[in-house]
Protein backbone atom coordinates (compact mmCIF):
# COMPACT_ATOMS: atom_id res chain seq x y z
CA UNK A 1 0.00 0.00 0.00
CA UNK A 2 1.71 3.18 -1.18
CA UNK A 3 1.54 6.55 0.54
CA UNK A 4 -1.57 8.47 -0.42
CA UNK A 5 -3.36 5.40 -1.71
CA UNK A 6 -6.75 4.93 -0.10
CA UNK A 7 -7.41 1.18 0.22
CA UNK A 8 -10.88 -0.25 0.04
CA UNK A 9 -12.17 -2.09 3.07
CA UNK A 10 -13.05 -5.62 1.93
CA UNK A 11 -16.22 -7.29 3.09
CA UNK A 12 -15.35 -10.89 2.31
CA UNK A 13 -18.49 -12.58 1.09
CA UNK A 14 -20.46 -9.34 1.26
CA UNK A 15 -21.38 -9.52 4.91
CA UNK A 16 -19.39 -8.51 7.96
CA UNK A 17 -18.45 -11.49 10.10
CA UNK A 18 -18.74 -11.25 13.89
CA UNK A 19 -16.34 -13.10 16.20
CA UNK A 20 -17.12 -16.78 16.53
CA UNK A 21 -18.59 -17.99 19.80
CA UNK A 22 -16.53 -20.00 22.30
CA UNK A 23 -18.38 -22.44 24.50
CA UNK A 24 -17.30 -23.22 28.06
CA UNK A 25 -15.74 -26.54 27.11
CA UNK A 26 -13.65 -25.02 24.34
CA UNK A 27 -12.29 -22.40 26.72
CA UNK A 28 -10.70 -25.05 28.96
CA UNK A 29 -7.24 -26.43 28.13
CA UNK A 30 -7.42 -29.54 25.96
CA UNK A 31 -6.68 -33.02 27.19
CA UNK A 32 -3.39 -34.74 26.54
CA UNK A 33 -4.86 -37.10 23.95
CA UNK A 34 -5.85 -34.21 21.67
CA UNK A 35 -9.32 -35.60 20.95
CA UNK A 36 -12.48 -33.65 20.26
CA UNK A 37 -14.39 -35.25 23.13
CA UNK A 38 -16.52 -32.99 25.37
CA UNK A 39 -16.14 -30.11 22.97
CA UNK A 40 -12.38 -29.77 23.39
CA UNK A 41 -10.16 -28.88 20.50
CA UNK A 42 -7.57 -31.02 18.72
CA UNK A 43 -3.81 -31.24 19.29
CA UNK A 44 -2.59 -29.09 22.13
CA UNK A 45 -0.43 -26.18 21.02
CA UNK A 46 1.30 -25.78 24.36
CA UNK A 47 0.62 -23.94 27.58
CA UNK A 48 1.75 -20.60 26.20
CA UNK A 49 -0.73 -20.95 23.35
CA UNK A 50 -3.52 -21.76 25.80
CA UNK A 51 -2.54 -18.69 27.79
CA UNK A 52 -2.70 -16.48 24.71
CA UNK A 53 -6.13 -17.80 23.79
CA UNK A 54 -7.52 -17.08 27.24
CA UNK A 55 -5.77 -13.72 27.44
CA UNK A 56 -7.30 -12.72 24.10
CA UNK A 57 -10.76 -13.74 25.32
CA UNK A 58 -10.35 -11.57 28.42
CA UNK A 59 -8.87 -8.60 26.57
CA UNK A 60 -11.78 -8.78 24.14
CA UNK A 61 -14.30 -8.65 26.98
CA UNK A 62 -12.46 -5.85 28.75
CA UNK A 63 -12.27 -3.83 25.54
CA UNK A 64 -15.85 -4.33 24.38
CA UNK A 65 -17.84 -4.54 27.62
CA UNK A 66 -15.69 -2.28 29.79
CA UNK A 67 -15.74 -4.61 32.78
CA UNK A 68 -13.09 -4.25 35.49
CA UNK A 69 -9.97 -6.37 35.11
CA UNK A 70 -10.03 -7.71 38.67
CA UNK A 71 -13.65 -8.81 38.32
CA UNK A 72 -13.07 -10.43 34.93
CA UNK A 73 -9.98 -12.34 36.06
CA UNK A 74 -11.64 -13.54 39.28
CA UNK A 75 -14.80 -14.68 37.48
CA UNK A 76 -12.90 -16.39 34.69
CA UNK A 77 -10.68 -18.44 36.98
CA UNK A 78 -13.59 -19.28 39.27
CA UNK A 79 -15.51 -20.67 36.26
CA UNK A 80 -12.45 -22.25 34.64
CA UNK A 81 -10.09 -23.70 37.24
CA UNK A 82 -6.60 -23.59 35.76
CA UNK A 83 -3.08 -24.58 36.71
CA UNK A 84 -1.20 -21.92 38.64
CA UNK A 85 1.36 -21.44 35.86
CA UNK A 86 -1.39 -20.82 33.30
CA UNK A 87 -3.15 -18.35 35.58
CA UNK A 88 0.08 -16.45 36.18
CA UNK A 89 0.80 -16.32 32.45
CA UNK A 90 -2.70 -15.13 31.54
CA UNK A 91 -2.77 -12.48 34.24
CA UNK A 92 0.67 -11.21 33.23
CA UNK A 93 -0.44 -10.87 29.61
CA UNK A 94 -3.77 -9.21 30.40
CA UNK A 95 -2.49 -6.78 33.00
CA UNK A 96 0.61 -6.11 30.93
CA UNK A 97 -1.36 -5.17 27.82
CA UNK A 98 -3.63 -2.88 29.82
CA UNK A 99 -0.70 -1.20 31.57
CA UNK A 100 1.28 -0.72 28.37
CA UNK A 101 -1.53 0.33 26.04
CA UNK A 102 -0.29 3.90 25.80
CA UNK A 103 2.98 2.55 24.43
CA UNK A 104 1.52 -0.31 22.37
CA UNK A 105 -1.22 1.55 20.50
CA UNK A 106 1.09 4.07 18.78
CA UNK A 107 2.94 1.14 17.19
CA UNK A 108 -0.34 0.01 15.61
CA UNK A 109 -1.27 3.52 14.53
CA UNK A 110 2.12 4.08 12.91
CA UNK A 111 2.08 0.73 11.09
CA UNK A 112 -1.49 1.11 9.77
CA UNK A 113 -2.20 4.86 9.58
CA UNK A 114 -5.11 4.38 7.16
CA UNK A 115 -7.08 2.46 9.80
CA UNK A 116 -7.76 4.36 13.05
CA UNK A 117 -7.48 2.07 16.04
CA UNK A 118 -11.05 2.64 17.30
CA UNK A 119 -12.37 1.56 13.89
CA UNK A 120 -10.53 -1.76 13.85
CA UNK A 121 -12.52 -4.85 14.83
CA UNK A 122 -12.01 -5.60 18.52
CA UNK A 123 -10.48 -8.99 17.74
CA UNK A 124 -7.83 -7.54 15.42
CA UNK A 125 -7.09 -4.70 17.80
CA UNK A 126 -6.49 -7.00 20.76
CA UNK A 127 -4.57 -9.65 18.82
CA UNK A 128 -2.18 -6.87 17.80
CA UNK A 129 -1.94 -5.49 21.34
CA UNK A 130 -1.18 -8.92 22.74
CA UNK A 131 1.53 -9.64 20.17
CA UNK A 132 3.17 -6.22 20.52
CA UNK A 133 3.24 -6.60 24.29
CA UNK A 134 5.13 -9.85 23.82
CA UNK A 135 7.52 -8.21 21.36
CA UNK A 136 8.23 -5.40 23.81
CA UNK A 137 8.07 -7.05 27.22
CA UNK A 138 8.46 -10.83 26.86
CA UNK A 139 12.12 -11.45 25.92
CA UNK A 140 11.71 -15.21 26.41
CA UNK A 141 9.27 -15.31 23.45
CA UNK A 142 10.98 -15.26 20.03
CA UNK A 143 9.49 -12.54 17.80
CA UNK A 144 8.74 -15.16 15.14
CA UNK A 145 6.65 -17.15 17.65
CA UNK A 146 4.76 -14.05 18.81
CA UNK A 147 3.94 -13.10 15.21
CA UNK A 148 2.96 -16.59 14.12
CA UNK A 149 0.69 -17.04 17.13
CA UNK A 150 -0.98 -13.68 16.46
CA UNK A 151 -1.58 -14.63 12.83
CA UNK A 152 -3.19 -17.91 13.87
CA UNK A 153 -5.43 -16.16 16.42
CA UNK A 154 -6.49 -13.59 13.83
CA UNK A 155 -7.10 -16.30 11.24
CA UNK A 156 -9.44 -18.18 13.55
CA UNK A 157 -11.22 -15.35 15.34
CA UNK A 158 -11.10 -12.42 12.93
CA UNK A 159 -12.48 -11.48 9.55
CA UNK A 160 -11.48 -12.79 6.15
CA UNK A 161 -8.39 -10.57 5.86
CA UNK A 162 -7.53 -10.28 9.54
CA UNK A 163 -4.58 -12.67 9.50
CA UNK A 164 -2.96 -10.89 6.55
CA UNK A 165 -3.57 -7.52 8.15
CA UNK A 166 -2.10 -8.64 11.47
CA UNK A 167 0.92 -10.19 9.76
CA UNK A 168 1.59 -7.00 7.80
CA UNK A 169 1.25 -4.72 10.81
CA UNK A 170 3.49 -6.89 12.98
CA UNK A 171 6.09 -7.16 10.23
CA UNK A 172 6.36 -3.37 10.33
CA UNK A 173 6.25 -3.20 14.12
CA UNK A 174 9.03 -5.74 14.65
CA UNK A 175 11.34 -3.71 12.41
CA UNK A 176 10.56 -0.56 14.38
CA UNK A 177 11.21 -2.39 17.66
CA UNK A 178 14.51 -3.68 16.29
CA UNK A 179 15.59 -0.18 15.26
CA UNK A 180 14.57 1.40 18.55
CA UNK A 181 16.28 -1.22 20.72
CA UNK A 182 19.23 -2.09 18.51
CA UNK A 183 18.19 -5.75 18.70
CA UNK A 184 17.89 -8.06 15.73
CA UNK A 185 14.84 -10.23 16.38
CA UNK A 186 13.92 -13.25 14.33
CA UNK A 187 11.22 -12.29 11.88
CA UNK A 188 7.98 -14.12 11.31
CA UNK A 189 6.54 -14.53 7.85
CA UNK A 190 7.52 -11.47 5.78
CA UNK A 191 4.70 -8.95 6.13
CA UNK A 192 3.40 -7.25 3.05
CA UNK A 193 1.77 -3.87 3.42
CA UNK A 194 -1.09 -4.33 5.87
CA UNK A 195 -4.46 -5.02 4.35
CA UNK A 196 -7.56 -3.75 6.12
CA UNK A 197 -9.46 -6.35 8.13
CA UNK A 198 -13.03 -7.25 7.43
CA UNK A 199 -15.32 -5.33 9.74
CA UNK A 200 -16.50 -7.52 12.60
CA UNK A 201 -19.58 -6.62 14.54
CA UNK A 202 -19.29 -7.23 18.28
CA UNK A 203 -21.72 -9.76 19.67
CA UNK A 204 -22.97 -8.85 23.14
CA UNK A 205 -25.09 -11.07 25.30
CA UNK A 206 -28.16 -10.01 27.27
CA UNK A 207 -26.03 -9.01 30.27
CA UNK A 208 -23.85 -6.69 28.25
CA UNK A 209 -20.89 -9.09 28.00
CA UNK A 210 -19.36 -9.88 24.62
CA UNK A 211 -20.06 -13.32 23.26
CA UNK A 212 -16.96 -15.44 23.95
CA UNK A 213 -14.95 -16.89 21.08
CA UNK A 214 -14.29 -20.39 19.80
CA UNK A 215 -10.85 -21.86 20.48
CA UNK A 216 -8.80 -22.42 17.31
CA UNK A 217 -7.78 -25.75 15.84
CA UNK A 218 -4.09 -24.86 15.64
CA UNK A 219 -0.93 -26.72 16.44
CA UNK A 220 1.57 -24.18 17.71
CA UNK A 221 4.95 -24.47 19.35
CA UNK A 222 5.15 -23.97 23.09
CA UNK A 223 6.98 -20.67 22.68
Amino acid sequence: MTDGQKPKRPTGNGTDRPPRPMDDAARRPSGANGTQETGRRGPVGGKRHQGRVLALQLLYELDVAGHGVDEVLARTFAEQPSATALRVHVERLVRGVLAERDEIDPYIAAAAPAFPLPQLPAIDRNVLRLAIFELLREPSVPPKAAINEAVELAKEYGGDNSSRFVNGVLGTVVERVRRSTGAKPSRGAPGAAPRPPAVAETAVDSEGSPSPMAEPEVDSTDA
